[in-house]
């Protein structure tokens, strides 16, 4: 088969007959090289978070070794994000969603800057005023979402409002369409693969950061237990596993985070498991917890209600393996509330798959040769570092209530009830006052 060739000046004059397979081997080894020294050098400039603690903390444990500096440091900032965590909590659900919306930027903002850093040199226009506004756009359509959802009955009644309810997708597409058009504007020539490669690199931060924080917010108004339980789930394993692997680790676990054993994935899986069921147990007992969150005119928002039969004691006949252990309290027959059944579930995903959210983000960071995302909290790195495996858990926790769990609300029915046309409306009153008329439910009501 006869090779294609073309000619190149060797610099002399003289022209140099080569093959375009030898041309092309040449350059890409070329940029090959060049784009290792160039991330070479990138590593050195982006946040190494684990080395930036205070001076005081830092001179203050300047006699321990690297390890047990790391541990002291890692456990003291660990115990305050709990801190922080539990105050949260405690300042309600629309704390915890301005967090969350807050801790969705930081961690876009961490993976925007990486992309940035790595094609800066290139002097690519618009990036990153394009992965910004590419950011507000999938904001307004996701939490615009989830406002129709939970306050469409309200926002229907406010006629200026009304026009954003009806017309909201369309109007979140056109404004994506804006910022389709204006990256296709800001091509240059020179870079197309390159600004291609950053537009790619803006959607699937899009993807992993805005889509699920959207679906972490959706969970908060299913109830505080579904956001609290699977989040400190995952709390326990990252904490429990690093304890089990730093005292007991020798195997090593994977090769994208060779300080991973299977001594503390195990011993972090067990400890979840039991740490989900515990708290399982007592957060059940709350209302204020376990009822979903709905926005009445006279009240605001609410989480007063009968708890459901997920949250109200059961009897439960025991597993034939656990008699023994259950008849040394005299008893054949055990108390549980069905949601510690599902907490189960939530605690072995969370052990099992959870962590490979985090090793998704080690092989990020090896390949661009960094330690961390960023350096906001000493011993632990970046935002991102810290929420890389709650995002994939925020996801499973939808899939799972959406599954087994939720069922269709008054609120959201009358939501589609008032986008149908008036004479539907009707319709679907007649239709609903005779069927409750032939079940005698209407004479019932006094």
């Amino acid at each position: 088969m006869s090779e294609l060739r073309h000619r190149r000046g060797d610099g002399d004059g003289n022209e140099k007959v080569e093959t375009a397979g030898e041309s092309d081997h040449v350059d890409s080894e070329e940029e090959k090289v060049l784009e290792e020294k160039y991330v070479d050098e990138l590593a050195k400039s982006l946040p190494q978070g684990t080395d930036k603690t205070p001076e005081i903390l830092d001179s203050a444990l300047s006699g321990l070794s690297s390890r047990w500096r790391n541990w002291v440091i890692r456990g003291i900032f660990t115990w305050l994000m709990i801190g922080g965590f539990c105050l949260l909590i405690y300042g309600g659900p629309l704390a915890l969603m301005i967090t969350v919306l807050c801790v969705q930027v930081k961690c876009f903002e961490e993976i925007i800057n990486i992309g940035y850093a790595v094609y800066r040199v290139h002097g690519l226009p618009w990036f990153r005023s394009l992965s910004w506004y590419f950011l507000l756009t999938s904001n307004y359509f996701f939490y615009g979402e989830n406002l129709i959802d939970y306050f469409g009955v309200v926002i229907n009644r406010t006629d200026y409002l009304r026009f954003l309810v009806t017309y909201h997708r369309f109007i979140s597409f056109s404004l994506y369409c804006v910022g389709f058009v204006w990256f296709v504007l800001s091509l240059v020539k020179r870079y197309y693969m390159r600004q291609f490669s950053l537009f790619a690199w803006t959607h699937v931060a899009l993807l992993i950061v805005v889509t699920q924080s959207y679906l972490i917010i959706q969970n908060i108004f299913e109830g505080l237990i579904w956001f609290i339980v699977p989040v400190s789930m995952i709390i326990c394993n990252d904490v429990m596993a690093y304890v089990f692997g730093f005292f007991f680790g020798k195997t090593p676990l994977i090769k994208l985070s060779p300080k991973k054993t299977w001594e503390g994935f195990i011993g972090g899986g067990f400890s979840t498991v039991v740490f989900g069921l515990v708290l399982s147990y007592l957060m059940s007992q709350y209302p204020y917890l376990v009822c979903p969150i709905e926005y009445s005119e006279s009240l605001g928002m609410t989480m007063d209600c009968e708890p459901s039969g997920l949250f109200r004691l059961q009897e439960y006949t025991t597993p034939a393996f656990m008699l023994p252990l259950v008849r040394a309290f005299g008893r054949e027959k055990i108390n549980l509330y069905p949601f510690m059944i599902h907490s189960l579930a939530l605690s072995i995903f969370s052990s099992v798959i959870g962590p490979f959210g985090g090793f998704f983000a080690s092989g990020f960071k090896r390949a661009f040769k960094i330690k961390d995302f960023g350096d906001v909290i000493p011993g632990h790195g970046g935002i991102m570092d810290r929420f890389d495996c709650q995002f994939l858990m925020a996801t499973f926790v939808n899939v799972y209530i959406t599954s087994f769990i939720r069922t269709a609300t008054p609120q959201k029915l009358l939501q589609q009830v008032y986008n149908l046309k008036p004479e539907q409306q009707l319709q679907l009153f007649y239709a609903l006052k005779e069927s409750l008329e032939n079940r005698n439910i209407l004479n019932l009501i006094p």
